[in-house]
């Protein structure tokens, strides 16, 4: 018999394939064989997926520093981690466009804007949200390359490790988001900026059990982290309005106020 990846003959007893590691399929994909993969490969406490949430949520050094350092295979790695978090931010959104559109275009609405411009802003989200997610990183990486640096990491470096921390945080959300959408959809639109907030400090928690400062230096960097990337974020969303002015997406008068 031989790997069906790599074409290296093996014994038919074996589970792995010797040559270049690949588990051994002889099964069809049959409902049972696709529910079982599935809940072993994400559900079972002994996975990477599951051992890279929690230490990510207890001590997220070992996994961004011992990545960092060469270890590969014990936890999952940055890429595969943020392809989890992007499927369930879209599943997110996508439940927020066939089902809560409209409550959500109200609350926000009425809170800041006119609902018919609300919707033109919200449908341009619902569009870019992967986009400006990815965006993050490398603000976020920015700042903590130039406030949180004492064991010298690379610029590239910093972006695996913003790659974890975004990850992390909109998978970790990501129930909170879906069971507060469920209960009070306008309710969401408010909790958005206090959740900004709490990334933030999970953001400086990660430096913080990384590169170990004294109180009063972490403290003073937090506060430059924050500034800088608060700078960033905001940057992005002027250049996220910038693209839907260019577009034509949405125009000035838009922003009028409606005739009395």
């Amino acid at each position: 018999m031989n790997c069906k990846n790599c074409q290296t003959p093996q014994r038919t007893d074996f589970k792995y394939c010797p040559n270049c590691g690949a588990k051994v399929v002889q099964n069809r994909l049959s409902f049972k064989n696709i529910t079982y993969d599935i809940t072993e490969r994400y559900f079972n406490l002994d996975n990477t997926f599951i051992k890279t949430v929690v230490q990510l949520c207890i001590r997220p050094e070992t996994v961004i520093d011992a990545y960092i350092q060469g270890v590969r295979r014990k936890y999952l790695n940055p890429m595969s981690h943020l392809g989890i978090a992007l499927t369930l931010s879209g599943l997110l959104i996508f439940i927020m466009q066939k089902v809560f559109t409209a409550d959500i275009f109200e609350a926000y609405g009425s809170a800041k804007m006119s609902e018919e411009l609300s919707a033109k802003i919200y449908e341009a989200i619902f569009d870019y949200n992967t986009i400006m997610f990815v965006l993050y990183i490398p603000v976020f990486a920015f700042a903590g390359y130039l406030t949180f640096n004492r064991k010298d990491y690379l610029p590239s470096e910093y972006v695996i490790t913003f790659i974890y921390i975004m990850a992390q945080w909109s998978i970790v959300i990501f129930p909170i988001s879906l069971i507060t959408l469920l209960w009070d959809p306008k309710f969401y639109v408010s909790l958005s900026f206090p959740l900004l907030f709490v990334m933030i400090l999970y953001c400086v928690f990660v430096m913080q059990r990384i590169h170990r400062y004294p109180t009063g230096a972490m403290i003073l960097r937090s506060f430059v982290f924050f500034m800088l990337s608060a700078i960033g974020y905001f940057a992005i969303i002027i250049g996220f309005y910038i693209v839907l002015f260019i577009t034509g997406t949405i125009e000035l008068q838009d922003f009028a106020p409606p005739p009395k």
